[in-house]
């Protein structure tokens, strides 16, 4: 059975929610705009890392590797990704972004603007302490859960 969570914790998860319900819509809104869907400005964004096997796009993304395979075929279609064979195993097919692709992901995300002005609002110091935070968490939920 699970601890009830503290007020300041639940408000802090629902704010966390907002923000995230606030950036999806936004996100989904500016890839309309380019004419992508969001999956598709997704795998885009997750290129900009550099190349990566479907199979990872798929894992990172949390869909099926089907869902990747037709996400990608219109994005090659549009001259956005281009499939390279990985150099350590000819086998397996890596997706990177053409320069029209990486145009395309930096163009949608220069174009979110949600958080701009409330970010501008804070000191340095402070944007600082919100990215420690928020780095903190993200990297405390990629960690496997202990078991009690």
């Amino acid at each position: 059975m699970s601890q009830p969570q503290d007020p300041l914790t639940l408000e802090v998860v629902d704010l966390m929610a907002n923000l995230v319900a606030l950036f999806h819509k936004e996100y989904e809104e500016a890839a309309a705009a380019r004419s992508l869907t969001g999956a598709q400005a997704k795998v885009l964004a997750l290129l900009r890392r550099g190349p990566m096997p479907m199979r990872q796009i798929a894992q990172t993304l949390a869909c099926e590797p089907s869902n990747i395979t037709g996400i990608v075929d219109r994005l090659e279609a549009r001259g956005l990704v281009a499939r390279q064979p990985d150099p350590d195993d000819r086998r397996v097919k890596r997706v990177a972004a053409t320069e029209a692709g990486r145009v395309a992901s930096e163009e949608l995300r220069e174009s979110l603007h949600f958080a701009r002005t409330p970010l501008a609002g804070l000191a340095p110091d402070e944007r600082g302490q919100l990215r420690d935070l928020l780095r903190r968490i993200v990297d405390g939920a990629q960690r496997p859960a202990r078991s009690a």
